[in-house]
């Protein structure tokens, strides 16, 4: 029993983990520009895509570069590549309505319409096939009595651990991070403090894109089957994750994605598979009935 306990226990941490990564960049666009970047879940697909061309480039190519080796590349060409599809479009979808000051709603509606875009476009362009992730690192089986983990898990679960620690602490303690915070906090009369809004936006994408590729490529690793649609179902459960740990807080997005995934992890084991997202769902909404704010979020109030 204990065991079998212990073994959900990892599972669920490395489900957290990737909604939780995914989840830290829902949080990181709305707390600098209060705006759900929807298409944060086909980022992540598009970012399982890139580092499955990239990975098989340098596997045909450079067939003589160890496993871990063609990890790191790709994982770093990953990011740049993705961290480029969210500037494109926060400069393409995103900038031009705010500098018009467009309605919040019609922000949502693009929001939205990338998604569709992304997904649909990688749909014409490379066909409905499912594809199969390369192996990049050789899956080694670790035992403890009855408990069997993975070195792939057990990497997926200090790397989340890492990226927040590292993005914390870009957050709260750097220049930039004082500048995303203080955008977040009254966008109107930073600007006149000398702060470039717009360098500071590019950036918060960047982030937000760069933890999205590290949770593609982890993912595409763990989950090795990639097709058009993957980020859909995966970005919105990221997104109910940052909501009820609290969207506007680093640490509830974080906390929220383990919440989520200790939840999906129990109802397997004690339900039929089919029943996870309903009772899933019925327990977050619960959750956010007791707390709407999330358990870190801070309700504000709005001066008219």
């Amino acid at each position: 029993m204990f065991s079998t306990l212990l073994q959900n226990l990892f599972n669920a941490l490395q489900w957290g983990s990737f909604y939780s990564m995914i989840a830290l960049g829902y949080c990181l666009v709305y707390g600098v520009l209060r705006l759900i970047n929807f298409a944060h879940g086909d980022i992540f697909m598009m970012s399982c895509y890139f580092a499955f061309f990239i990975a098989s480039f340098f596997l045909s190519t450079m067939a003589g570069l160890p496993g871990s080796v063609i990890f790191v590349i790709t994982l770093a060409l990953t990011m740049v590549a993705t961290s480029g599809l969210g500037v494109l479009i926060e400069r393409v979808a995103y900038r031009p309505l705010r500098n018009k000051g467009a309605h919040r709603l019609y922000v949502v509606i693009t929001a939205l319409m990338l998604g569709f875009v992304l997904e649909n476009g990688n749909l014409a362009i490379l066909g409905a096939s499912s594809r199969r992730f390369p192996d990049l690192i050789t899956k080694r089986i670790i035992s403890f009595g009855n408990v069997n983990l993975t070195n792939l898990k057990i990497l997926v679960i200090v790397v989340s651990i890492l990226v927040f620690a590292i993005l914390n602490m870009i957050v709260n303690r750097s220049k930039i991070g004082m500048a995303m915070r203080a955008i977040s906090y009254d966008k109107f009369a930073i600007p006149l403090m000398g702060i470039p809004v717009n360098k500071v936006i590019t950036f918060t994408f960047i982030l937000g894109s760069s933890l999205a590729a590290v949770a593609g490529i982890l993912f595409g690793m763990s989950y090795p089957v990639l097709d058009p649609y993957m980020g859909m179902i995966i970005g919105w459960k990221a997104f109910i994750a940052a909501v009820v740990g609290g969207i506007g807080d680093i640490k509830g997005a974080f906390l929220g994605g383990f919440i989520l995934g200790f939840i999906e992890i129990i109802v397997v084991a004690f339900f039929p598979s089919s029943y996870k997202d309903l009772i899933s769902f019925i327990i977050l909404l619960v959750i956010l009935t007791v707390k709407p704010t999330g358990f870190f979020g801070v309700a504000k109030s709005t001066k008219i």
